[in-house]
């Protein structure tokens, strides 16, 4: 305790900040990744005007109140304040699109991730490029607003995403790291840059609009893992601290992504790893060997942090049904007079669930609080189907929900194990789906057939691996890599314990999973039918 409070008064400590989907969380490390105190702020997104976001003042307030409460925690153990850091690192959930004037104003309302409003466009640009073009990358939120001749798009002198925002706002710099830079649009594996041909294909097809801009001049720039990316200024420390306490000049390290950050905290960013995060939405990333053999929609190609390629797999949702059948139960138990702690519900609930039939017995549900691409949905509707012989017991009942916030995942993951043959020697999950011990971890590996590894350090989320990022900036020899770095001088000091139980997968359970997605392809003309009927 004596030795972290030293190095946080004399400025030694790294901060990473990010903005989740339900949560802004703060985390600052040692010199060892070793996290040393914490912060955090609930928000939500809103459906306004038929769009998924977060007001500016949302953000705003957000950011400050995250980061007052990481001081108060300071305060609370160390009874010191931070006035300097070793380096910052900000990351937000992926892509969206923020466009601005030239005075730096927002001209319209942030679209985030989970809008499923471009399809047309990202139709288009997939076709014209002939690499697939994601509905939630800032690309296609682009060209659709030009496709819908907003006005707006004329005054355009830059678009970034959350990530890109926050550290614009903080260092004045307009840059990104290359994972999130690569989900606005196609990098080059070679250049580890924007992929030059689509851009200039793109500008092609937008010419006759006679923009006063070319798309290269309104991107970010892009800067990969370790390199600086600008200084804390002294209005930037006011923004985010707003006790004044905070000193200008600190670095900052380019901002990226949750699937980086995620990348970056499960040390999963060499070849033939790859990482599962499983909360609102859900996530999977498999680092390449070499390129796929097709054209998939279903698959998502980002990079690492370093830039390297990936393949990713999103799907918008998740837990959120999940959690609300488990509040459900929660609420049922209270009529009785019984108040069950929120992590003994959710562990007694998920751990029941281990009992049910293999394939669930007949019951299949769908998790769509939102639209979800890979199975060409623009909206959803939580829904439950059961054949009528069915034993409807608490068991399956569980098993068929925790299959369903993987389910839509299992199918684009089906295509990159199955068809392209990706080989993969371990998968690294985090989030909340697996913070009862064992249980979503197993239903992780029948679904992709592939062992699975949860961290212990991995329960720290995205901010510690943002900060784990902004750490190899200031600490990394010459040359070093990020593999390398994260290899020898984070995970190794641990000796090995921060990875917990490794779970192969037990076939009958994988078997299980297939049947139960065999139903699951069948329903889903019930569930297209609901969101077109209800």
């Amino acid at each position: 305790m004596e030795q972290a409070k030293q190095l946080i008064e004399n400025g030694g400590a790294v901060l990473g900040l990010e903005f989740g989907s339900t949560r802004i969380k703060a985390v600052l490390i040692g010199e060892k990744g070793e996290p040393l105190a914490a912060g955090a702020h609930d928000w939500e997104n809103r459906l306004e005007d038929g769009i998924w976001t977060y007001r500016m003042e949302d953000i705003r307030t957000g950011l400050q109140n995250c980061y007052a409460d990481l001081l108060s925690d300071v305060d609370k153990k160390f009874g010191i304040v931070i006035k300097k850091l070793a380096a910052i690192g900000f990351s937000g959930m992926m892509h969206g699109y923020m466009p601005f004037d030239g005075k730096g104003e927002l001209l319209v309302p942030f679209r985030t991730w989970r809008n499923t409003i471009t399809g047309e466009a990202a139709g288009i640009l997939t076709n014209e490029f002939q690499f697939n073009i994601p509905q939630r990358w800032s690309i296609a939120h682009l060209y659709q607003a030009i496709l819908n001749k907003e006005a707006h798009v004329s005054d355009i002198r830059y678009i970034t995403t959350l990530a890109g925002y926050i550290h614009w706002k903080l260092t004045g710099e307009k840059v990104l790291g290359v994972g999130e830079a690569s989900g606005m649009f196609p990098i080059d594996a070679k250049t580890r840059d924007y992929n030059g041909a689509m851009i200039e294909a793109f500008d092609r097809l937008t010419a006759v609009e006679n923009f006063p801009w070319k798309l290269k001049e309104i991107l970010p720039r892009v800067l990969t893992a370790g390199e600086a990316a600008g200084t804390l200024t002294a209005e930037g420390a006011e923004f985010l601290d707003v006790s004044g306490n905070l000193s200008a000049g600190i670095p900052l390290c380019p901002p990226e992504g949750d699937a980086g950050t995620g990348m970056a905290a499960t040390n999963s960013v060499a070849v033939r790893t790859g990482n599962v995060s499983a909360g609102t939405s859900v996530f999977a990333m498999v680092v390449l060997e070499e390129e796929l053999k097709a054209l998939h929609e279903e698959l998502d190609m980002v990079t690492t942090p370093s830039g390297d390629t990936v393949a990713m797999v999103h799907c918008n949702n998740c837990t959120s049904d999940l959690n609300a059948w488990v509040g459900l139960f929660g609420e049922f138990a209270e009529v009785f007079g019984i108040k069950a702690d929120k992590d003994q519900l959710f562990g007694t609930l998920y751990r029941k669930a281990t009992e049910g039939e293999k394939d669930c017995g007949g019951m299949v549900a769908f998790n769509y609080f939102s639209g979800e691409p890979i199975t060409g949905l623009n909206e959803g509707r939580p829904l439950f189907v059961r054949k009528p012989d069915a034993k409807l017991g608490l068991a399956n009942f569980m098993r068929a929900h925790l299959y369903a916030s993987l389910a839509t995942l299992k199918l684009g993951l089906d295509i990159l194990m199955k068809e392209e043959k990706v080989k993969v020697d371990r998968i690294y999950g985090h989030g909340g789906l697996f913070k009862t011990e064992g249980v979503g971890q197993s239903i992780l590996a029948a679904a992709m057939n592939a062992p699975v590894a949860v961290m212990k350090t991995a329960g720290e989320g995205g901010p510690w691996g943002m900060a784990l990022l902004a750490s190899y900036m200031v600490q990394k020899d010459d040359k070093e890599s990020l593999e390398h770095y994260l290899n020898e001088k984070i995970f190794a000091s641990k000796d090995g314990t921060d990875v917990g139980v490794i779970l192969e997968p037990d076939q009958d359970d994988a078997a299980g999973f297939d049947a139960y997605i065999e139903n699951y392809r069948r329903v889903l003309a019930a569930e297209t039918a609901a969101v077109e009927s209800f």
